[in-house]
C-alpha cells in the first residue's frame, strides 16, 4: 500500500510542477486537464503526508529519555498512534478502485408495486424526495416520462439527474422501497404496507456496443397529460423500441420530437449499456429486474414507517428517526453510511 502511495505522491508532485510551467499555464486545455489530475490526487496525498508526519512524531517521542518528559511522551505516542491507525484506514479506502461511473449523470425509474393507489401515492413521495435531494446538491432534474393519477399519485416516472457525481449519490437507491402508513381513505386507522420499485442507471458515456438504426422502431404520438394546446395539437412524444432486446423507452417531456428523441436515445443507451454489462458479467441480463426484484412486500431495501416516524435501511441495519425530513430530501447521512459500508465490504474482500 505504501509503495503505491509513494508513487501517487511522485505523480502529484510532477503534476504540480507542470502547472507552473509557462507552456502549460498558457494552454487552457492542458492546464485544465492537469488541474483535474491534481484535484483527484490531492486528498490522498495530503492524508499520506499527514500519516508520515505522525510516524515521525511517534519515532521522535520514543527517543525521549528525560524522566520529566517521559510521561508526556508516552501520552503523545498513544494519542498519535490512534490517529495513525485512523489515517491508515482512510488511506485504504482512498486506494480502493474507483467506480468510473460515479461522476456520470443518472437515470432513475420509479414504479408502484404492491399496494394499489397507496403505492402510486408513495411513488409520488419518492419522486419528490429524490428531486429535493438532487436539487440540494445543485443537480438538475429532468422528468422524461411520467403518468400520474391526478391526485398526487404516480403510475410510473422516468427522470434524469444531471451533475458531476450524480451516480455516486444515487447508486445505492436501487431496489424495493416499502412504506407503512395509514392511508387517508382508511376509516379505521389500520396501517397498510405498500411498495415501489426504484431502478438507478448511470448515463452511458462510453459504451462498447453499437446501436444500429435498423434495430430501432420509432413511433411518434401525441403526448398525454397536462400541457394545454401544445399537447392536444402536436405529435411530439417519442417511443423507441430496440428490436433485438425488445427494450422500450418513451419520452414526452420536451416540446419537440427532436428533443424527446435525443432524451429517449440517452435513456435507451444507458439501459442497453447496463444490459450488455450484465451479459458480460454472466449475470441475469435484465439489470433493471435485478435492481428492483418482483416488488413483493417481503422484498425491500428500506422501510418508511410513518406511525413511528422512522426510516430503516435493511442492508446496513440503520434506522433514523427523522422520516419527515428524510422524505423532504435529507438523505445525506444515510447515503454516507451506505458508502462507508460499501467501502468496508470491499476492504474485507481484498
Amino acid at each position: 500500500m505504501f509503495q503505491e502511495l509513494l508513487e501517487l505522491e511522485k505523480k502529484y508532485t510532477a503534476f504540480v510542477q507542470q502547472l507552473g510551467l509557462p507552456e502549460v499555464f498558457n494552454d487552457f486545455v492542458r492546464y485544465s486537464q492537469i488541474s483535474k489530475e491534481v484535484a483527484k490526487l490531492e486528498p490522498t496525498v495530503k492524508t499520506y503526508r499527514q500519516y508520515r508526519k505522525l510516524e515521525k512524531d511517534i519515532a521522535a517521542a520514543r527517543l525521549i529519555t528525560d524522566p520529566e518528559l517521559l510521561a508526556l511522551a508516552k501520552e503523545e505516542i498513544t494519542h498519535n498512534q490512534l490517529l495513525l491507525d485512523k489515517l491508515a484506514d482512510e488511506l485504504k479506502v482512498m486506494l480502493l478502485p474507483k467506480d468510473e461511473r460515479d461522476d456520470a449523470n443518472v437515470i432513475i425509474e420509479i414504479r408502484p408495486a404492491a399496494g394499489g393507489d397507496e403505492a402510486c401515492l408513495f411513488t409520488g413521495v419518492l419522486l419528490r424526495m429524490y428531486t429535493m435531494f438532487a436539487q440540494a446538491h445543485g443537480f438538475t432534474v429532468e422528468i422524461t416520462d411520467i403518468d400520474d393519477t391526478g391526485v398526487g399519485g404516480v403510475k410510473y416516472v422516468t427522470f434524469m439527474v444531471k451533475g458531476e457525481g450524480a451516480y455516486s449519490l444515487f447508486k445505492f437507491e436501487s431496489g424495493v422501497h416499502r412504506v407503512q402508513r395509514v392511508p387517508e381513505t382508511e376509516s379505521q386507522g389500520r396501517i397498510h404496507t405498500s411498495t415501489a420499485t426504484v431502478a438507478v442507471l448511470p448515463e452511458a458515456t462510453t459504451v462498447d456496443f453499437k446501436i444500429d438504426e435498423k434495430d430501432l422502431r420509432i413511433d411518434v404520438y401525441r403526448a398525454s397529460g397536462a400541457g394545454g394546446q401544445h399537447i392536444n395539437k402536436t405529435e411530439s412524444a417519442i417511443r423507441i423500441t430496440h428490436l433485438p432486446t425488445n427494450m422500450v423507452v418513451t419520452c414526452q417531456d420536451g416540446r419537440s420530437q427532436i428533443a424527446n428523441r435525443d432524451k429517449a436515445m440517452t435513456i435507451l443507451t444507458a439501459k442497453l449499456a447496463a444490459y450488455y454489462q450484465g451479459l458480460a458479467d454472466e449475470k441475469y441480463a435484465n439489470t433493471r429486474h435485478q435492481q428492483i426484484g418482483t416488488g413483493d412486500r417481503s422484498e425491500r431495501i428500506r422501510t418508511y414507517n410513518y406511525p413511528q416516524g422512522r426510516v430503516t435501511d435493511h442492508r446496513i441495519n440503520r434506522t433514523e428517526y427523522n422520516l419527515s425530513k428524510f422524505v423532504d430530501g435529507a438523505l445525506n447521512e444515510m447515503v454516507e453510511a451506505l458508502r462507508l459500508a460499501d467501502s468496508e465490504n470491499k476492504l474485507s474482500n481484498l
